[in-house]
């Protein structure tokens, strides 16, 4: 499991949680009206546990739309990203191929191994109960009630009961018959077929699934629990509309209660489920929700088409902003031009094709990833870093040279057979530290310029930067082969500003170098030490075929 698809998981988790809080606004909002409604809320928020919002949006991206004119992400886009994302992995491009990543850390197999254990621990211990009860199914002897649904009677049953989930079956213990008066027996029987019209133990079965996959979400838990009490509170609902009487239909409940024990498992739909007294209560008072009214039927309506055509319409407009993402057309070839041959990988780009000419492997890796010299730790054939090609490559959508440069990484995946990893390698670095006489450092004036940069040949200066930023531009600008850490002490939130004039050049009369400049003007210095950095490795690659 990468740190990908754990981010992945963390947006579904918390796309869904947030989910299941806005239903249940919409619960309390229809606390009044019928159980059923409040059912079919909760069982939406238990199925988006099993649908991820990336579903529905990889379908809206591939709705035709038309083009539009700037590749920039519309603001409800971003805002809608943010929201529904909040997790997102490191900024790593992964190639087509799966690469090898030995220093991966073991805390996701780890989590996988838990997560397995209790996917399998759950599941182990529906089926037991499940075969328990399909046992004593087999044992009842079929009873005619003149009902179109089957029933059984046993000494087994622990309760009135419905089994099954496309042909269910009634099941009643044993000597109910003498046990409840003629109107009680009949108001439990309806109960048991309001199961049965209502399909609730399919819809239960599909709860328990999501409770099995997420069985390490209380929520997940919680939910169930709610639709337990909804779908008994709707079949409570159901009796009395028919015209059962309270009293009678109150008092076969807690006989039942007196005489058996409740099933054991929620895809069984017996009559003893949820809160009792709460139950008894509302059924003597003939607490029967009210039927929704036209405006909160819209409103109902309105809230579902938005939890569906939401993410559809993000996708849509993440497709209508998105550049391809693979290139139509890709040439490879040798770079052999007359004479000698150039040192130099130069790049051309125009909105729809990128060119490279005298560029090795190296050069494009470097290129697609984005990376400093530094980074990249080629290992394998040596011609990785002194063969070179001419690549052309065709996009039918407009892109940036930025984003054209991206879709390299899978066409290096596929033509060099490219496979690489990232890891933590120790490596030279410079150390940005405070002189011994103490840093010289003027505290920022123009805090509206923080982050910017003048630079010139021989001058840095900013108004307004952290030393972490300072250190950055350091290794951007000026000190180029080695990365910068900030290891000064200082307040990382405080904010000062830089004049600092140096010379690049190895002439000393050009000016102080930068490493003596440091300590005279600002007070700090650069030291070379070791430090784990971020580094891609090529593992394997091979020579292209030319076309």
């Amino acid at each position: 499991m990468t740190p990908v698809y754990l981010a992945a998981l963390a947006n579904h988790l918390w796309q869904s949680t947030l989910f299941a809080g806005v239903a249940g606004l919409v619960i309390l909002a229809l606390r009044k009206n019928r159980a059923r409604v409040r059912h079919w809320v909760w069982l939406a928020a238990s199925c988006k546990f099993l649908i991820p919002l990336s579903i529905l949006i990889a379908l809206g991206a591939h709705i035709p739309w038309r083009q539009a004119p700037e590749t920039t992400p519309s603001d409800l886009s971003v805002v809608m990203d943010e929201v529904s994302q909040p997790f997102t992995a490191p900024a790593v491009p992964v190639p087509l191929l799966p690469p090898v990543a030995p220093d991966q850390s073991p805390f996701p197999a780890v989590l996988l191994v838990v997560w397995i254990c209790g996917f399998v621990g759950i599941s182990c211990s529906w089926w037991i109960r499940w075969r328990r009860i399909l046992a004593t199914v087999h044992t009842g002897s079929l009873v005619y009630l003149g009902i179109s649904t089957k029933a059984l009677s046993s000494t087994s049953f622990l309760e009135p009961s419905v089994f099954g989930l496309f042909r269910p079956v009634l099941l009643l213990p044993e000597g109910i018959f003498h046990r409840l008066t003629p109107a009680q027996l009949e108001a439990v029987i309806a109960h048991e077929l309001c199961h049965v019209r209502r399909r609730d133990n399919l819809i239960a079965a599909i709860h328990m699934f999501a409770e099995t996959v997420f069985w390490f979400h209380p929520l997940v838990w919680w939910i169930g629990k709610r639709m337990m009490a909804e779908r008994e509170r709707a079949c409570d609902e159901e009796v009395l509309r028919q015209g059962s009487e309270p009293r009678v239909y109150a008092e076969g409940i807690l006989n039942v209660c007196k005489l058996y024990v409740e099933t054991p498992l929620i895809c069984v739909s017996g009559i003893t489920g949820a809160d009792l007294k709460r139950r008894i209560a509302e059924i003597m008072t003939q607490g029967i929700g009210v039927d929704l009214s036209l405006p909160r039927k819209l409103i109902l309506a309105v809230t579902a088409l938005a939890a569906i055509m939401g993410p559809v319409v993000t996708g849509l407009l993440r497709g209508q902003n998105a550049t391809a993402s693979e290139f139509d057309v890709v040439s490879v070839k040798p770079y052999a031009p007359p004479g000698a041959i150039s040192e130099a990988c130069n790049s051309h780009s125009d909105p729809a094709m990128l060119t490279l000419v005298g560029c090795t492997l190296k050069d494009l890796v470097q290129l697609a990833y984005d990376l400093k010299n530094y980074q990249l730790q080629p290992k394998g054939p040596s011609w990785i870093e002194t063969d070179r090609f001419v690549i052309q490559a065709h996009s039918s959508a407009p892109a940036t040279q930025h984003e054209l440069l991206r879709m390299l990484q899978p066409v290096l995946a596929t033509r060099f057979r490219l496979s690489i990893h990232w890891a933590d390698r120790q490596a030279p670095v410079y150390l940005l530290q405070t002189a011994r006489q103490g840093p010289k450092l003027e505290p920022a004036s123009k805090t509206n310029q923080c982050g910017a940069v003048n630079l010139r040949p021989t001058t840095f200066k900013s108004d307004c930067l952290t030393l972490d930023d300072f250190a950055e531009a350091l290794q951007e600008f000026i000190v180029k082969d080695h990365p910068v850490l900030n290891r000064t002490g200082v307040n990382k939130d405080h904010r000062y500003q830089f004049n600092l004039e140096y010379s690049l050049s190895d002439d000393p009369t050009a000016g102080p170098s930068i490493f003596s400049a440091l300590p005279d003007q600002l007070g700090l210095t650069l030291k070379t030490g070791k430090a784990p950095v971020r580094m891609l490795l090529i593992d394997h690659a091979e020579h292209p075929r030319p076309n």
